[in-house]
């Protein structure tokens, strides 16, 4: 049955704007709003859930107020309240939490509205971006119908209207080939495209509250700061009030207007974003601005003292990067010679060259940083070094043994020797044994270490990554993020490796926890001397770290350097582009770097 429509897509969001379900009624909420108009106004809002026979506070006193065309950014750890204090605003609290207190979106309450009052809310005038696309969108949909399903949810809209409105929606947020990815479910495209077709979704219905949660957690620089620039565009062009949850003050530097600052449910601190970069005064505050990686930083004196080297360059289709020269009569750490790694053929899918002709050399106790986008061979590199991928061309040695042809058999003594640090410790670790017992396998399996001498060296490990003993009998989902990425470093350096890859170790992990393991990770290098190869897109973490950088587009490895060089004087135009896209925790500074990128993509799309 055909509904009559609009006459066209602009109708649907600008006549039609706030026309309900198809049935053309209005919610007080539903008024039109100028920049400038309190849309949001928060009173003493606190937020509980009933665990073991008690409430307990998740979040309490919030008072605040939002206007049209302003961003709010709500800064904190994980536990601090930050999601479930706005997840409360729409109703979306488990089923053992409760909401008190005031929130009034344009005098509407919000606190107890539920069913169609509340259905009718949600999408049209609060919209949510939330921190795991591929968990919010449907694996079942095409990303564009879900897009459609929305606008049809909320607007008088026929089903090709519907996808001409989505069409514009997707390319409104540069989604390649809208036409193709329109049918595409949601597994088929990358990071930052499912993270933009929930931002086309969320903003297909022209909200005038946008919550987004963690929105550019876990993506690289580049994708990270066209996101946040499609951001800003879009709060110009509707003038929505936008609550950014988010533990990067580099992304809060470069959107925020506002800033509230949570610790343990409760706010410490709320005042403009340059009040609270500039002059913090509670001592939380201070604390996680420290604990904050800032690019430039690590390597600013290093620069003034340094002779001016030009780090090895080479541009795609140019000769291979040449080996870095090493110390004369070292055994390298890890040796790789214009290999080349490819993913073998599943099926019909032919295989796959994922790293072409790298040449990489890591001498005993340096820490090299490895960076570039999704997709580039950061991590087929890190696998191929511990010999979960093949290497088809070249040759690669670890500790002066040749893996490049070794059978299954061979590799046994090799295991002994490397160690590998997963990106998400939650699913490398086993969740049906103790953490202890996860420690202690390779102990077991290499060494075979049994009873009393066994369990002295698990909890020898759980001291050098500051974990007390007693958590050697817990299993993983009783542990935080950063005691998880703690078990996996203890895990992958309890046979005193010569190697050991860092495959994004850091990534989700709130900064003042990353500042900790960060802390953790230097204080054991320097203990055990093993070489690193640390994959990031972190490049504030990466020149922490790292005494040299390599850089890596497209599966080939277009520059490396020393690190100030890298940091400080780029040669490459991509590396040019991947450190100007590097969020940094002050707002001047940050509106600098915002400016010199978008020259910088000028000068290349000219």
């Amino acid at each position: 049955m055909t509904t009559e429509t609009p006459t066209s897509p602009e109708s649907a969001s600008g006549e039609h704007r706030g026309w309900l379900s198809g049935r053309g009624e209005k919610t007080a909420a539903n008024t039109e709003v100028r920049k400038g108009d309190v849309i949001l106004d928060v009173d003493d809002l606190a937020v509980n859930f009933w665990v073991g026979g008690d409430w307990f506070n998740a979040a309490t006193g919030l008072t605040y107020q939002l206007k049209a065309g302003e961003v709010l950014a709500i800064v904190g750890e994980s536990g601090s309240g930050k999601t479930q204090s706005a997840m409360s605003l729409i109703g979306l609290l488990p089923p053992n939490g409760r909401a008190s207190g005031s929130a009034k979106l344009k005098g509407t309450e919000l606190i107890g509205l539920t069913g169609a009052p509340m259905r009718r809310i949600r999408g049209n005038e609060i919209a949510v971006i939330f921190q795991e696309p591929m968990t919010a969108l449907n694996p079942l949909y095409t990303c564009g119908f879900q897009i459609v399903e929305t606008l049809r949810t909320h607007f008088i809209m026929g089903p090709k209207e519907a996808k001409a409105r989505a069409l514009e929606l997707m390319r409104l947020v540069e989604i390649p080939e809208p036409e193709v990815r329109f049918n595409s479910y949601p597994h088929q495209l990358s990071g930052g495209q499912r993270q933009r077709i929930m931002i086309a979704q969320a903003l297909s219905c022209e909200p005038k509250l946008l919550i987004a949660d963690e929105p550019t957690t876990a993506l690289d620089v580049t994708v990270q700061a066209e996101i946040l620039k499609l951001m800003r565009d879009l709060r110009e062009r509707v003038d929505a009030g936008i609550i950014l949850i988010t533990h990067d003050m580099g992304v809060v530097a470069d959107m925020a207007d506002r800033i509230i600052v949570m610790r343990n449910g409760q706010v410490v601190e709320h005042g403009t974003s340059n009040d609270i970069f500039n002059n913090p005064t509670h001592p939380y505050t201070k604390q996680l601005l420290a604990a904050v990686p800032h690019l430039g930083a690590h390597t600013s004196e290093a620069a003034e003292d340094s002779t001016r080297r030009v780090s090895t360059l080479v541009r795609e289709g140019d000769a291979p990067v040449p080996l870095t020269p090493g110390n004369e009569g070292v055994v390298p750490a890890l040796l790789m010679e214009e290999a080349s790694i490819e993913y073998p053929k599943q099926g019909r899918k032919p295989a796959f060259r994922a790293a072409h002709k790298v040449n990489l050399r890591i001498d005993p106790g340096e820490v090299v940083g490895l960076v570039g986008e999704s997709g580039s061979g950061k991590t087929t590199i890190g696998r191929a070094a511990v010999a979960l991928l093949p290497v088809v061309e070249g040759k690669l040695s670890v500790a002066g043994r040749d893996i490049t042809d070794a059978k299954h058999r061979d590799l046994l003594p090799f295991r002994k020797e490397v160690g590998i640090v997963f990106q998400d410790p939650g699913s490398s670790l086993n969740p049906r044994l103790p953490v202890g017992e996860s420690i202690g396998e390779p102990l077991y399996l290499h060494q075979k270490l049994r009873g009393k001498e066994l369990s002295n060296r698990v909890e020898a490990l759980l001291d050098s990554v500051q974990l007390p003993r007693s958590m050697r009998n817990r299993y993983p989902h009783e542990l935080s993020g950063g005691q998880r990425q703690r078990i996996g470093i203890a895990r992958a350096l309890s046979l005193q490796p010569k190697l050991l890859i860092a495959d994004e170790p850091t990534s989700a992990l709130d900064v003042s926890v990353q500042a900790q393991v960060l802390k953790l990770f230097q204080n054991l290098q320097e203990e055990y001397g093993f070489a690193c190869l640390f994959i990031s897109h972190d490049l504030a973490v990466v020149e922490m770290l790292s005494e040299r950088i390599a850089v890596m587009r497209n599966g080939h490895l277009v520059e490396v350097g020393d690190t100030v060089d890298i940091v400080r004087n780029p040669q490459h135009e991509y590396t040019q582009r991947l450190l100007a896209a590097v969020p940094v925790p002050d707002p001047d500074e940050q509106r600098k770097r915002r400016e010199l990128r978008d020259a910088i993509l000028a000068d290349v799309v000219s």
